[in-house]
């Protein structure tokens, strides 16, 4: 019985240890724009169905997911402030970093438009009307890629902060929104995140279009030389399948009420 019971017991265990590497979660570190939109629940459960992966997403700003990255606690992140990342991959915190999508950011407030800026005629003069006007103009002041877009361009403008409409809340993009609507103030938001939210919000698009406000989003791996337990090989995996023709093709077709999100950027590697 003994000599029966151990070969069934090794065989067990064997297929516990398959069973353990077939179900691997993978980690990943995203900003709240990718979570809030809705593009990560269209393209992972297309992934997961095909590769047997879950992926566990870790939804914050850009800069707590570097330090995610950087302590290694996840596998890999998706985020949008290029300053940032490059810090993060000289620092060999990262590595393998890739283009793959951009949308763009946009101001949005109170319909009345009290600081007028659909009629500014570019981005900086838009923050000076804010300033100028006395306007409540409300920011994430969370470390995230749209918190560091805001800054560099209040100081592009030569504007200095705070002044006494400013608001930092520490919050994420969606909750930005719904306190700027509250508050009847200014936000700067991504584009996608603003398209899934506006049907909920008395605010309105107020200024767009400005070169300055391109928003690019990186995938990036954590390095394994420096924490050896990532699942490497899965996240390179996962990333390889976003900047496929199939991964590209999925972020172009992400829409909500008609509208694209986001834009597919990997092809344009060189």
């Amino acid at each position: 019985m003994l000599k029966l019971f151990k070969p069934l017991l090794i065989l067990a265990l064997l297929t516990f240890g398959s069973m353990v590497q077939a179900q691997t979660t993978l980690r990943l570190a995203t900003t709240t724009s990718t979570y809030n939109s809705g593009l990560l629940d269209y393209l992972l459960p297309v992934y997961e169905a095909a590769s047997g992966i879950q992926v566990q997403v870790i939804s914050v700003g850009t800069g707590a997911a570097l330090r995610l990255g950087q302590d290694g606690d996840v596998d890999l992140v998706m985020t949008h402030a290029p300053e940032a990342e490059a810090v993060f991959v000289e620092a060999g915190h990262g590595v393998l970093p890739r283009a793959l999508m951009y949308n763009d950011f946009v101001l949005v407030g109170p319909a009345s438009d009290p600081a007028s800026l659909k009629t500014a005629g570019d981005v900086d003069s838009a923050f000076k009307q804010i300033v100028q006007q006395g306007s409540i103009f409300v920011s994430r002041g969370d470390e995230s890629g749209t918190h560091m877009k805001e800054l560099e361009l209040w100081e592009q403008a030569g504007q200095s902060l705070p002044f006494d409409g400013y608001r930092s809340v520490g919050q994420g993009m969606g909750r930005v929104l719904s306190l700027a609507d509250e508050m009847e103030g200014y936000t700067l938001t991504d584009r996608g995140t603003w398209l899934a939210m506006k049907s909920r919000l008395d605010s309105v698009l107020v200024f767009e279009g400005d070169e300055q406000l391109f928003n690019p989003y990186q995938v990036i791996l954590v390095n394994p030389d420096r924490h050896a337990h990532v699942a490497y090989d899965q996240a390179k995996a996962f990333a390889d399948w976003l900047v496929s023709p199939e991964g590209q093709e999925l972020i172009d077709s992400f829409q909500v009420e008609g509208e694209q999100l986001f834009f597919a950027s990997a092809e344009n590697e060189s």
